[in-house]
């Protein structure tokens, strides 16, 4: 208990350990993955230190409002559970770093995730979305990755995302009309990944602006090696 660590993944639980608010005031790390939770108590709010809550593999469906009292959050992971929709009040986790909802059942694009200054990776692969709303211009993340959504409308705003350098956008439903010139011609996105949509690469790859966006994907791969 003292080193604030607490790892029970796939030890059957089927909700949270009473034992842990025993520790709820040094509770930095938890790891309740590949369990059979079906809900967050809202007492979840008591764990006031924790900074990396990761329960993938649940049944998870809905999360408390009460999570937004986890101000020192970075990173939250809940993969593979039945979430569908998201309380806007995560809005107020405002030292989010990494966020992971892969493989879950959004259909809407979360707000609450939008104008937070801290976020860098935001996964919502696996997922129901089907539009890229305006509001992701205040995305303020560095990765972004919709793979294997059905995505086949993107607000031209994602141009606008400040700090967004990777796309991912592999397995969806768009055409190539609907990639915003924007997103090549004018944005910081250094990698953007269409594969498995409905156009074929030398689409993509006559599209207006497309040299301006190779121009930033060499000048990063150079970075890398």
């Amino acid at each position: 208990g003292k080193t604030g660590v607490c790892t029970l993944p796939n030890s059957n639980l089927k909700e949270f350990p009473r034992e842990l608010y025993l520790i709820e005031g040094v509770l930095r790390t938890l790891d309740l993955s590949g369990n059979k939770l079906s809900s967050i108590p809202a007492a979840i709010s008591k764990f006031e230190q924790l900074k990396h809550l990761t329960l993938t593999n649940n049944r998870i469906a809905f999360l408390p409002d009460s999570l937004c009292k986890l101000k020192k959050l970075e990173t939250l992971s809940l993969g593979s559970n039945h979430l569908s929709r998201l309380p806007e009040t995560l809005s107020q986790l405002s030292n989010l770093r990494n966020v992971n909802l892969s493989d879950n059942r959004l259909a809407a694009f979360p707000h609450c995730f939008c104008g937070l200054k801290h976020l860098d990776v935001l996964d919502l692969s696996r997922n129901r979305i089907s539009e890229v709303p305006d509001f992701v211009g205040d995305l303020h993340a560095t990765e972004l990755n919709l793979n294997q959504n059905q995505v086949s409308m993107i607000s031209e705003s994602i141009a606008n995302c400040p700090r967004l350098k990777v796309l991912r956008l592999e397995e969806n439903c768009l055409q190539i009309n609907s990639i915003p010139t924007q997103l090549l011609s004018s944005s910081n996105v250094s990698l953007l990944a269409v594969e498995g949509n409905l156009f074929e690469l030398k689409d993509f790859q006559e599209k207006e602006g497309y040299e301006t966006y190779m121009e930033r994907y060499t000048a990063t791969k150079k970075k890398m090696f």
